[in-house]
Formats: C-alpha cells, sequence, structure tokens
C-alpha cells in the first residue's frame, strides 16, 4: 500500500510536475475574473522552474545528501557480503537492445570492483519492478549478467527480484540473508540515495557499510562543479528534493529512525 501511495504521491508531488502545472493553469485561468492571480501564478513558476534549470540550486540540494557518508578506507575489514541496489541497469530496453543500457551503471560496476577487491564476499543484487503497471523484473537478471561478464563467478551472485523501492529492499533482503548480528555488509547505491538506504538497512538488523557512487558533485572544500545543461540540473534538482522529502516521510512514518541518517562511527 505504501508503494502504490508513494508512487501517485509523487505524481503530483514532484517539484517539476507541480511547476509546471502551476504554469499551465495561470496561463489557462490568465484571462478570466482571475486574470491577475493567475498570471502572477505562472510567471512565478516559470521563474522557479528557470532557476531549477540552471545551477548551482539542485547541486546545493544534493551536496549535503552526497557528502554525509565518507568514502569504504582503502584498509577496510572484508565485509561477508556487498549488497547492490538496483536502479542501475534498465532492464526492458537492456532486453530488448540485446546490450546493457545503464541509468546509474556505477552501482553495478563499483560494486564488481568490490567483489574482486574481497573475493569471499557474497554478492547480492536486490530491486525488482519499481513501476505501478508491471510486475516482472528484468533489471536483476541482467544486473547478474553484467556482473558475470565482468569477472564476477554467477555462484556467488544472489538476486532479490521482488523489492519495489528501498524500503522493501532492506525488508525482502534482510529476509532472504537472514543476516546476523557479526556479520558485515557492503551497501552499493548512489551517494545522494545513500542517507535513506542507510537508515533503512540499519532498521532491517544490518551492519551495514556504506559505498557511496556515482557522484554529482565534487565534494566538500572543492566547489561545485557547474553545468549549464538545463535537463541535468532539472534532473539534479528534482532528484535532490525527491531524496529529502523521502527522507522527511520515511522518518515521520516511522520507516527510518533519524530524520538524517549519518555516521556513527568508523566504518573500518
Amino acid at each position: 500500500m505504501f508503494f502504490v501511495a508513494s508512487k501517485i504521491f509523487w505524481i503530483f508531488a514532484s517539484p517539476i510536475n507541480l511547476l509546471l502545472f502551476a504554469a499551465l493553469a495561470g496561463a489557462l485561468l490568465s484571462r478570466g475574473r482571475f486574470a491577475r492571480p493567475a498570471q502572477a501564478v505562472a510567471t512565478a513558476a516559470v521563474l522557479l522552474l528557470i532557476v531549477a534549470a540552471t545551477p548551482p540550486l539542485g547541486l546545493l540540494l544534493i551536496a549535503p545528501l552526497e557528502d554525509r557518508f565518507p568514502q569504504l578506507p582503502a584498509d577496510a575489514a572484508p565485509p561477508d557480503g556487498i549488497i547492490v541496489l538496483g536502479g542501475a541497469v534498465n532492464g526492458g530496453i537492456s532486453e530488448a537492445r540485446g546490450q546493457t543500457v545503464l541509468d546509474e551503471g556505477e552501482r553495478v560496476t563499483e560494486a564488481v570492483l568490490l567483489a574482486k577487491r574481497y573475493p569471499k564476499a557474497r554478492v547480492i543484487f536486490t530491486g525488482g519492478s519499481g513501476s505501478l503497471f508491471t510486475e516482472v523484473s528484468t533489471e536483476a537478471p541482467q544486473a547478474r549478467k553484467l556482473m558475470s561478464e565482468l569477472g564476477v563467478d554467477p555462484a556467488r551472485i544472489t538476486l532479490e527480484e521482488g523489492s519495489r523501492n528501498t524500503e522493501e529492499n532492506a525488508k525482502f533482503t534482510a529476509e532472504l540473508i537472514r543476516p546476523e548480528p557479526s556479520q558485515r555488509f557492503i551497501v552499493v547505491t548512489s551517494a545522494y540515495h545513500m542517507p535513506r538506504s542507510m537508515g533503512l538497512f540499519e532498521k532491517a538488523g544490518f551492519t551495514a557499510i556504506p559505498y557511496p557512487v556515482a557522484y554529482r558533485t565534487p565534494g566538500m572544500g572543492r566547489g561545485l562543479s557547474w553545468d549549464f545543461d538545463p535537463a541535468r540540473n532539472l534532473r539534479t534538482f528534482e532528484l535532490a528534493m525527491r531524496e529529502w522529502i523521502g527522507l522527511a516521510v520515511y522518518w515521520a512514518t516511522g520507516r527510518i529512525d533519524h530524520p538524517f541518517p549519518g555516521p556513527k562511527h568508523g566504518v573500518a
């Protein structure tokens, strides 16, 4: 129920969608009895879209998320497993085109490097279909195929294909592998998505080690890498807003224990 509600909620709560709806509504009502307020709403919506489409708003919003957890030290102790969150491979297009098409492919490629670095760790890919209308996951098999082709023994790879969102990633993976308190698992996901993911995996009973990937900012003290591509800037703004809203909702509903999960101690 929460999955369906969250999907429907985001259709209407997405900042970009809200601004587009506001601009359209303002334009349609700009010649009626509410012409002046409608024109003001439309103008404000368009201006906000322009601001979101130009740096650095999206980068300023996403940077604290990406900087929340440090990178894994080179001398970190070997983990018992490596958990890779879905969202890395466009399974449907990959299947249709006969080759791997990546979305945030660093989740898989970095996991392959970790698997080679820690040859005794099992690899778990968690991700089913995140669509309201499609139940069959095509991403997980494509991810296993890619990892195998990049040198990971298929016998080491376990697929969890039933989860539809990050909460289910954590819950279903815990049900699948039943982690023990002494076991440590590296969690691989995009850096902006790491705070919410860590909160959920810790809530599910994992001793989780963050491994953020797919950065969009260079890091604290290094400024912002400005990009004047409007589509990319809107995407960064939308991703950041989605995560901040997601953190608030997950905390308010008790799905995570802290409003902004962060490192409690060293990760080594």
